[in-house]
Formats: C-alpha cells, structure tokens, sequence
C-alpha cells in the first residue's frame, strides 16, 4: 500500500500536513494547500455554519440547544470545539476577522455566564480558549496568568481541582500543556510560562505517559485507544504529537522516558503502515471527518507517522 499516496488524497485540512510533514513538500505547495482549507472540504463546511453572533450553534461550550440530561455523549458542535477544530486544520485566522470581538461582545460561559476570553474553572476549556485566542487575536493573558496559579503540587493540573481534587490528571494535564505551548510559541513565554510547562511535562514524563507512578501499571485502559478527534481524551499517540511539537519548539531531542510509549505506538500500526481508528466519542457532529471504527483512519496514520517518524529521526 502506498500509506503516503492514500494520505495526500484528502482533505486539505490532512493533505497540507503531509505534504509539510511527512512528504517534505517546500512551503509554497502545502501552503497554497492549507490555504484551501477557507474554501474546500470540512473548513468551508463548518465556517458555513458560523451565527451571526460570531458563535456555533449559539453556545460557548454546549449548544444552546443541549439538554445534558438526556443527550447521549458530549455535543461537539457549539463555539469552542468548532474554533479548535478549525485552527488545529491550519485555518488562517484572517478568515476569521471579527470573530474575537463578535465572542468577547455575545458568547458567556455556560459555568456563571463568564465571559469568553476571560476563561472559566476548567484547565481543559481554559487551555483551549488560550490556544484560540491566541489564534485569533483575543487577550488571554489572565488565563496564562491561571495556569501557574492552579497548578497542582505533583506538577499537573486536573479539572476536577475546583471539586476539591489535589492529584493531576493526565487528560487535563496534557491539554493545559498545549495551551502553554501554544503561548510559548507565540509570545516567546516567560519564565514561569516554561517553568509550568515544563514541570508538567514531568508530570508525564515520570510516568512514561501512561503509567502510575505508584506501580508500573497503566493508568487506564485508554492509554492505547487511539481515536480522532482527539477532542478532550488523553492517549499516548495524543501525548507523543505534544511532545513532538514542544521538541520542536524547544530544539530539544526525544525524550527516552518515552520509549515504552513510542513502542506503544508502533505497536498499533497495521501491516500495510496505517493505524485503525478506535471508538470514537459519542456525541453530535456537524459532519464526521474520520472514518468509523476498526477502518484504517488517515488522521491517526498522519499522527502515527509523524511521530514515528520524529522519533526514529533522532535515534
């Protein structure tokens, strides 16, 4: 199977990432492909349904028409899953112009009708609106500013702190390091940005990315169920593309605490190079993007390549 051949024939969202990452195209041919994202396939399709308000599905975080009472899985189609879905496929945020003013103006927070950019109480959601914001030109300085103040003595963060919670989750931990990372890259950072990002790199990294500190064994049988989107959930394919990306921006090498991880990863990978996608997260969609479960799914394959990839590079 030509693995490299069946991932470039896609949707620009993926193929621009290929043809960057791993077909090592020059920039004027992935660039001229991600700018397509703006008009072709799942980007156009989702910037179509943006409200008049700035929002999706007129909510910040659940649509305004959920009923978490009797809706099966998360709804994943309101404000904020939406802008990550669009900035993650590499969307221009020129095409976005306005969007930040028309949310600071009309989108609260389901959590005490909180204002958008000014983040609520969960690391997650808060890690995700740092990312965007930076995107698309929002001050989210108090929510950086957030981080280092709710960061938990073991060095990680969980959402569940505000129930009381003094012990780091991976999930949460994972997410706020991408929000971290992506004001580090933005802004240059500052030394207590990096000192909590990296402190919560450790956090992972003590434990191999999957294992309790505790005993060896694996956290949770979700470490090796990888599925896209990745959305909230923790896996160790997740966990590598972090690392990957903050190696990168740091000039640093791979870790080798990741090694049990990678071999994890390998693992995963099919005969023909492609790796299959796991069940994927109940909840409504605009429109799926990946394939269903047990087929051979493009975007874990991209993920599993490029990290492999990485990793094999520097060793």
């Amino acid at each position: 199977m030509d693995v490299l051949g069946w991932l470039r024939d896609s949707d620009p969202a993926l193929r621009w990432q290929v043809e960057s990452d791993l077909l090592g195209e020059p920039p004027e041919v992935w660039e001229a492909t991600r700018a397509r994202v703006a008009t072709e396939g799942f980007g156009a399709r989702l910037l179509a349904l943006q409200d008049p308000d700035g929002q999706w599905a007129g909510g910040a975080f659940f649509p305004a028409d959920a009923d978490q009472s009797t809706e099966a899985g998360q709804p994943w189609t309101a404000t904020t899953w939406t802008l990550n879905s669009l900035r993650e496929w590499g969307l221009d945020a020129a095409v976005l112009h306005g969007t930040a003013e028309l949310l600071a103006e009309h989108c609260r927070w389901e959590y005490d009708n909180l204002p958008y950019w000014g983040g609520e109480v969960d690391c997650c959601i808060n890690a995700w609106t740092v990312a965007n914001g930076l995107w698309l030109g929002a001050d989210v300085c108090g929510i950086v500013d957030w981080f280092g103040e709710h960061r938990l003595a073991d060095g990680g963060w969980n959402c569940a702190w505000v129930e009381g919670s003094t012990r780091s989750s991976f999930h949460s931990t994972l997410n706020s390091l991408k929000g971290l990372l992506a004001w580090d890259v933005a802004t240059g950072g500052t030394d207590a940005t990096r000192a909590a990002r990296h402190e919560g790199e450790e956090y992972l990294l003590r434990r191999g990315l999957f294992r309790r500190l505790s005993t060896g064994e694996p956290v949770g049988p979700w470490v090796d169920r990888f599925t896209y989107p990745f959305r909230w959930t923790y896996d160790v394919l997740n966990a590598a593309e972090y690392f990957r990306a903050a190696a990168l921006s740091d000039g640093r090498a791979p870790d080798p605490r990741m090694a049990d991880a990678i071999a994890m990863i390998r693992a995963a990978r099919r005969p023909d190079g492609t790796w299959r996608q796991g069940a994927r997260q109940p909840g409504r969609v605009w429109f799926e993007v990946d394939v269903p479960e047990g087929e051979p799914s493009k975007w874990l394959t991209l993920s599993g390549t490029r990290v492999l990839g990485w990793w094999d590079a520097a060793r």
